[in-house]
Formats: C-alpha cells, structure tokens, sequence
C-alpha cells in the first residue's frame, strides 16, 4: 500500500462519513491541531522514564480517539457513528486524580513560573501551550458546529495536567522553577 493516495491534490480532503470540505476547513484545523499535540507529546514520551511514558501514551490515544470523533461532521450516519472508537468518559477525572497526586509532593504555587527547566520539562510546556491552541481551534469549530464539550473539558484539563508533569519532571530532575519576576 502506497502512503500517497493523491486524492488531496486539489486542496481537499474527505472527513470521517464521505463529505469532501477544503483542508482548510475549521474542523480540518481541530483534528490537524490534535494530532500536532499528540505528535509532541509523543516526542515528550521518547524521553520518559518507563511510568510517564505510560500516562503519555494513553494520552496519545486518548487523542487519536478525539481526532476521529472530530474527524466526524455532524452529517456522518449513525452507522458511521457507532463505528468510531468509543470515548473513555473517565479521562477527564483520570487527569485530575493524577494531577492532585502529582501536586502533593510539589511545593505550592504561588506565583506564575517560567517554563523550562529539564529537557522533559520543557517539552511538556511546549506540550501545554499546543494543548491550549487545540483547545482554542475546538471551541472556534463549537461555534459554527456541534462538538461534543466533554472534549473541550478535556484539553482545559489535559493542558493543566501537561503544567503538573512538567513541575513534577523539573522537581524529580532537582530543577527549582523559576518564578516569574517581570522586574
């Protein structure tokens, strides 16, 4: 099987249920955005010890599960509907119990911190700042279509997640955050 189909030569390309829409189409923007971020984090689990590679690559795919349900126009039949990859409804709650149990061994914030720190670190802010643009391109496509918000619950949360194991990284690392100063 070739990788290239050719089909999206023109500029277009199909969705989930057969509808042709231009690649630059809104819900096009969502599902490439997704699949950006789980591309970084991706590249945050390359460097990973065995445990955090684990939760990053549920959240791979838990992502992969989110860009085909966007990957899906309101106008796709309920046969189509029902073959997609059923979504966890616990993720959400997933990250929150892993964020409060990551947060007990951290000292307490209180002001904004600088990203950074060690490599893995830095990738997860990287992470998080591309989680937060995602968030941004689905509530965009929100206005216009019918999203699901349970997704958008889930990128506020995996984002503020992605913060937590770049504080937890960089403290595992023996590397303090630095506090934002705007002096």
């Amino acid at each position: 099987m070739k990788i290239y189909t050719k089909r999206g030569d023109g500029g277009k390309t199909g969705l989930i249920g057969g509808d042709e829409v231009s690649k630059s189409n809104e819900r096009i923007n969502a599902y490439g955005e997704v699949d950006e971020l789980n591309s970084v984090i991706g590249w945050c689990a390359s460097i990973s010890d065995d445990k955090t590679k684990e939760i990053l690559e549920r959240e791979n795919r838990n992502l992969f599960v989110l860009g085909s349900w966007l990957a899906t126009p309101d106008s796709a039949s309920d046969d189509t509907r029902k073959n997609l990859p059923e979504w966890n409804s616990k993720s959400t709650e997933t990250l929150e119990i892993e964020m409060d149990g990551l947060s007990n061994s951290l000292s307490e914030l209180k002001n904004f911190i600088l990203p950074g720190g060690s490599e893995l670190a830095s990738r997860l802010h990287i992470a998080r700042t591309v989680c937060r643009r995602v968030e941004r391109s689905i509530c965009s496509l929100s206005e216009k279509e019918i999203v699901n918000p349970i997704f958008i619950q889930y990128l506020n949360r995996l984002s503020d997640w992605l913060f937590t194991l770049a504080r937890y990284s960089n403290r595992n690392s023996s590397i303090e955050d630095t506090i934002w100063n705007p002096d």
